[in-house]
């Protein structure tokens, strides 16, 4: 009975960690379309707002849903108290956050160039760094798609069986 309820627990186990290994393949699609979404929100705000950078990073925290909705929020803060650069408040909210998103080393180095652009040339030349970023990041989704058709269900499934497989070697 003992063994019963061991092979079990080992079986939801490794199961679970087939399905939260899969969710973070299913999530990094998902940010990727949320940043390109807020990006573009960033650029209507600069373009055709006129707002300043603080208050547009803090409208866009109040839009988006959390991992993203906490660098905007971390943005603006920075920006709003502290004695700092863009690019440095920028630098520090992605890597404060950074480690709670999905997202890979390429979109981190992507919006790190992207930061290192903000707020140091006129509306046009901002709009252009702003497309330039939004396709950097096209191609990250697409592999990021690609990704998650390839392994989603392969990765679930080997949760599984690693599972069966090690109970069949315990018993």
């Amino acid at each position: 009975m003992l063994k019963l309820i061991g092979a079990v627990i080992i079986l939801v186990a490794t199961t679970w960690t087939g399905f939260e290994a899969s969710r973070h393949l299913n999530e990094r699609p998902r940010q990727l379309r949320q940043l390109k979404s807020a990006l573009q929100s960033l650029e209507a705000e600069i373009m055709y707002g006129h707002t300043p950078l603080h208050e547009a990073a803090r409208r866009l925290a109040a839009q988006l849903s959390k991992p993203l909705s906490w660098f905007f929020e971390a943005f603006s803060k920075k920006l709003t108290n502290q004695d700092t650069t863009v690019k440095d408040a920028w630098e520090e909210s992605l890597i404060e956050v950074w480690k709670l998103t999905a997202f890979k080393k390429g979109e981190f180095e992507i919006m790190k160039q992207f930061g290192e652009t903000l707020g140091r040339h006129d509306r046009v030349s901002q709009q252009k760094q702003i497309m330039l970023t939004l396709s950097h990041l096209e191609r990250e989704e697409a592999d990021a798609c690609e990704r998650q058709a390839k392994y989603e269900k392969m990765v679930k499934s080997l949760g599984f069986l690693s599972g069966l497989l090690l109970i069949i070697l315990l018993m």
